[in-house]
C-alpha cells in the first residue's frame, strides 16, 4: 500500500465507523472503483484498533460507571435492592452483543464470499438509508422521546439484532442501530450514544478475530503503515464521535440519508452501465 492509500483507507475508517453511511462500503468501494489492492489483515487490525481506543476513550466516564455498577449487579441479592442503571444498561450492552457475534462466527464467511460486491452494497446503502430517513422523520414528529433507562432489555436485544444484519457490507452498523433506537422511540442523541456503546464490544471482537487471522498468517507486517492506520482513525474516529453528537440534534439524520440515497444510486449507476 501507498502512503496515500494508507492515509485515505485510515480517514474513512475513522470518519465513517460511527456516521450512518457504513465504513465497510467506503473501505471496499476503493478496490472496487480504483482497482486497489486489499488493504490486508494487518492494516485492518490497525484501523480497527484506532477506532475502538477513540470510542473507548470518549465514552471513558460511562464505561467506568458501567464497569463499577456490572460487577456490583453481581453480588446484588433480593434482600439489597435492585441493580443501578448503569448496571443494567452494562446488561443490556452484553446481551445485545451476542447476535452480531453469533452472526459473525457463522455467517462471516458466506458474506465474504458472496456479499461484498458493488451491487449488493448499492442495494443495501439504499434499503438502509430509506428506513433511517423514515425513522429520523418519525422521530421528527414526536412530542415526547423515551428514555434510554425505558428502553429495557427487549428493546436493548432488537438493537442488537439490527447490528448483527450490519456485518452485511452498505448497511452500517451505526445507521441501523440507530434507526432501530429511533423506531423504538429514543431521541436522537440517546439512539446515538447507546450505538456507540454496543459497537464497543463489536469492534473489539472483530478486532480480536482479525489479530488472530494475523497472527496465524503468514503475512508481512508493515509496522509503519500499521502505526499510521491507527493514529489516522483514531484521531478522525475521535473527531467525527464528538462532532456528530454536537450536530445530531441540530440537523438529524437527515443529511445522511441524502448522502447514502447519492452514494447509493451512483453505485447502481457505475455498475449497470
Amino acid at each position: 500500500m501507498s502512503t496515500l492509500e494508507i492515509i485515505i483507507l485510515a480517514l474513512l475508517q475513522g470518519l465513517t465507523e460511527f456516521l450512518p453511511v457504513s465504513s465497510s462500503a467506503h473501505l471496499i468501494l476503493p478496490s472496487q472503483l480504483f482497482g486497489w489492492q486489499d488493504q490486508g489483515l494487518a492494516f485492518d487490525v490497525a484501523v480497527h484498533v484506532g477506532t475502538l481506543l477513540a470510542v473507548m476513550l470518549y465514552f471513558r466516564k460511562e464505561l467506568g460507571a458501567m464497569s463499577v455498577a456490572w460487577l456490583g449487579t453481581i453480588n446484588i441479592g433480593p434482600q439489597k435492592g435492585s441493580p443501578s442503571f448503569d448496571g443494567k444498561l452494562a446488561w443490556w450492552i452484553i446481551f445485545a452483543t451476542i447476535p452480531a457475534g453469533l452472526f459473525g462466527l457463522f455467517g462471516k464467511d458466506f458474506i465474504e464470499e458472496h456479499l461484498r460486491s458493488a451491487l449488493v452494497i448499492a442495494a443495501t446503502t439504499l434499503l438502509f438509508g430509506f428506513l433511517l430517513g423514515f425513522a429520523d422523520v418519525k422521530a421528527g414528529h414526536r412530542t415526547e422521546n423515551k428514555p434510554l433507562k425505558k428502553l429495557g432489555i427487549k428493546g436493548a436485544m432488537l438493537i442488537g439484532l439490527a447490528q448483527a444484519v450490519a456485518l452485511i457490507p452498505g448497511t452500517s452498523r451505526s445507521g441501523i442501530t440507530m434507526t432501530i433506537g429511533l423506531m423504538l422511540g429514543l431521541s436522537r442523541d440517546n439512539a446515538a450514544r447507546f450505538s456507540f456503546l454496543l459497537s464497543i464490544p463489536a469492534i473489539a471482537m472483530a478486532g480480536s478475530y482479525l489479530t488472530l487471522k494475523l497472527v496465524l498468517s503468514t503475512e508481512a507486517v508493515d509496522w509503519q503503515a500499521i502505526g499510521l492506520g491507527s493514529l489516522l482513525a483514531f484521531v478522525s474516529a475521535y473527531a467525527c464521535i464528538h462532532y456528530f453528537l454536537i450536530l445530531l440534534n441540530k440537523l438529524g439524520m437527515m443529511p445522511f440519508v441524502i448522502y447514502r440515497l447519492i452514494l447509493g444510486f451512483g453505485l447502481l449507476w457505475f455498475v449497470l452501465t
